[in-house]
């Protein structure tokens, strides 16, 4: 069963990295000067890519469970043409064969050949995975910095037990994967100029976790002043579920829990299950575990730390009083969300259709049936896909929106490719539709993945580039040749994002198209 999970960072550590960026006088433009010392990259005809760049120490050793470390600094040029290790998690497919090696705090910039006038935009990307999976180098940004006139940085973070573990008298717990996000920040502060970009213009961008962690960092004190915009895809910080809506028998809960809670948690299972018993000297005996040994806790920590000085509250909390920082926001969903997890519920006719409104709705599962009637839907399989998007994606996206249109530019859009080329990598009893990550080929290239997207499709896919890298530029997604996007103003509105061949762009209304209005009580 999954948990949840997200964090904050150290500022002044960072800052006491000897050196100044720049970028390398002369011709050789594959060099870069970082405020550590020189990376060499890799230049094509569109852009340049430095990857495997470290933006923290390794957190090993003493290092393991601490707020980020700052770099230290070499002398020669450092090789930057390949990705670094991913973070510690287990076999999928961003990482196959899985990882043990801590050594993973690094980030991979793409930046645009061609000289420009005037300093870029920076995106910094946040991968998506749980908080227990994925790795910033499997986004291949070279349209997104290309087309888009952008300098597009992406990272790895610690996840699992590594990002998230708490234990009494463990300053941080739960909430190392979230400083680790901000340090990466910090970074970009002191060497967004070096690749030609603009530090006082940085958009914070993330999917699923990554748009959880984007909305979590909306709310956290110490990223005050690292970003300009935001970016949330697939995430928000309203995400939770119902008791059984995401896996067969999954309690409710939220990605964001109570530090006490972690802290609890990590003191039980260092002594039952580590040898690690409580006292001084537990830190200590835990640093020295090896990781292949945590990694069988890995997915018990996957939450992040509310009560912290990362997240002094739950983000969703936040949000709703209008505690959080005043930047513009891009925010939306994929239109079938939730059929990435039917697979989890094995066939699904009328009578487990019956059984599982039952189990996620209780005294309220003959509204939820009246809502979403069988008759509605090609299949029993597509209505719970339908009940679960709206209930834990959708509405709970809604929700953030309105929260955030109330203080700040807020652009709400929705996904609605049903046949991207990533739905063939899902199983499940529904082969298409614009399920949950599958818009992600339309602004990367996703590495060991051959995606083809079909004419309408790249078209789709550059006027969703120019849409993305005109709110990164200005805070405002619109720009000639492309539909209106207006801003949340009352109804949450805004574009669903088709092919040509599917009907094209055109603008919806969110709330309504997603049944909001029967998810909008109290959870």
């Amino acid at each position: 069963m999954l948990k949840k999970a997200l964090v904050l960072g150290v500022a002044g550590a960072l800052l006491a990295v000897a050196g100044t960026a720049s970028a390398v006088d002369g011709p050789d433009r594959t060099v870069v000067r970082t405020d550590a010392g020189p990376v060499r990259g890799k230049v094509t005809d569109e852009v340049r890519t430095f990857e495997g760049v470290p933006y923290a120490a390794p957190p090993t050793g003493e290092l393991r469970w601490r707020s980020p470390h700052p770099v230290r600094p070499w002398t020669g040029v450092r090789d930057a043409t390949a990705p670094a290790s991913a973070c510690p998690q287990n076999d999928n497919p961003e990482a196959p064969g899985g990882s043990t090696n801590e050594d993973c705090l690094y980030v991979n910039v793409t930046t645009p050949v061609k000289p420009s006038a005037r300093p870029r935009p920076v995106v910094v990307w946040i991968p998506g995975g749980g908080f227990f999976m994925g790795a910033g180098h499997n986004y291949d940004a070279h349209r997104l910095a290309a087309r888009g006139d952008a300098v597009v940085v992406t990272m790895n973070y610690r996840l699992g037990i590594f990002g998230f573990f708490g234990h009494d008298g463990l300053p941080g717990s739960g909430t190392f994967g979230l400083q680790d996000q901000q340090a990466a920040l910090r970074w970009v502060q002191r060497n967004a100029a070096a690749f030609g970009g603009d530090a006082g213009n940085v958009t914070l961008a993330g999917e699923s976790a990554g748009g959880m962690s984007t909305c979590a960092q909306l709310t956290s004190p110490g990223s005050a002043g690292l970003f300009q915009r935001a970016v949330m895809q697939s995430g928000s910080c309203d995400f939770d579920w119902p008791t059984g809506g995401q896996y067969p028998g999954q309690r409710a809960g939220s990605f964001w829990v109570p530090q006490r809670a972690i802290r609890q948690q990590g003191d039980e299972i260092a002594a039952k299950e580590l040898g690690c018993p409580g006292g001084a000297a537990a830190l200590a005996c835990l640093r020295g575990r090896p990781p292949a040994e945590l990694m069988k806790q890995f997915m018990a920590f996957t939450s992040s730390g509310t009560g912290s000085g990362v997240l002094p509250e739950n983000p969703a909390t936040a949000l709703a009083a209008g505690r959080f920082h005043r930047v513009p926001v891009l925010s939306g969903n994929n239109h079938d969300e939730g059929r990435s997890w039917l697979q989890a519920f094995g066939a699904i006719d009328a009578a487990k259709y019956h059984q599982l409104v039952a189990a996620m709705a209780g005294d309220a599962a003959a509204k939820v049936e009246a809502e979403y009637p069988l008759s509605a839907y090609a299949s029993p399989a597509h209505a719970w896909g339908a009940v679960t998007t709206d209930r834990i994606w959708s509405c709970n996206q809604v929700r953030s929106d309105r929260a955030l249109s109330s203080k700040v530019p807020t652009y709400a859009y929705e996904f609605s490719d049903a046949h991207s080329p990533l739905v063939r990598v899902f199983p499940g009893p529904i082969k298409e539709g614009a399920m949950h990550g599958v818009e992600l080929p339309y602004l990367f290239d996703i590495r060991g993945a051959h995606l083809e997207l079909a004419p309408d499709q790249r078209a789709l896919a550059d006027e969703m580039v120019d849409y993305w890298a005109a709110f990164a530029r200005t805070g405002d997604p619109n720009g000639p040749g492309r539909p209106h996007w207006a801003p949340v103003s009352g109804a949450v509105s805004g574009p669903s994002l088709k092919p040509s061949g599917q009907g094209g762009i055109a603008t919806v209304d969110l709330a309504a198209e997603h049944h909001c209005g029967m998810w909008a009580g109290p959870r």
